[in-house]
């Protein structure tokens, strides 16, 4: 279920300023800093800014990186970007409800589908399986 996208200043009242500057400034936490990086529960991690259900934890491994990563992302949850900033050619993911910045993917993944998704922590929400 899709609630109505929210507005930036609907956003700046309801994220922490960190989360904010990474998901609307197109941030990034510290590695190893997030409360997602060694987390193991099952569940859906969602959109922190919207709700939107991004990725199941079963698709979430280790990757040393210092971030969550996850081998896939629920079959249209997210939008892919071409990202040349800071002089690297690399692929942003945003959030396809509300178009909030949560990490970038590469093609280094160990898993199958050879794909990482290096989220923040930040911009992640986990709802627990019932």
């Amino acid at each position: 279920m899709h609630t109505m996208i929210p507005t930036e200043d609907e956003l700046k009242a309801k994220l922490a300023p960190e989360q904010y500057h990474v998901m609307r400034e197109k941030g990034t936490e510290e590695p190893f800093s997030g409360i997602y990086v060694h987390e193991n529960q099952d569940g859906t991690y969602v959109c922190a800014a919207c709700g939107n259900p991004l990725f199941a934890s079963d698709a979430k491994f280790d990757s040393g990186s210092g971030w969550p990563s996850f081998d896939e992302a629920i079959p249209g949850s997210v939008n892919l970007v071409r990202d040349t900033s800071h002089g690297m050619n690399r692929t942003e993911v945003i959030c396809a409800h509300c178009g909030s910045h949560l990490g970038h993917l590469f093609d280094d993944g160990p898993t199958k589908t050879g794909k990482r998704y290096c989220m923040n922590s930040v911009c992640l929400d986990l709802k627990p399986k019932e």
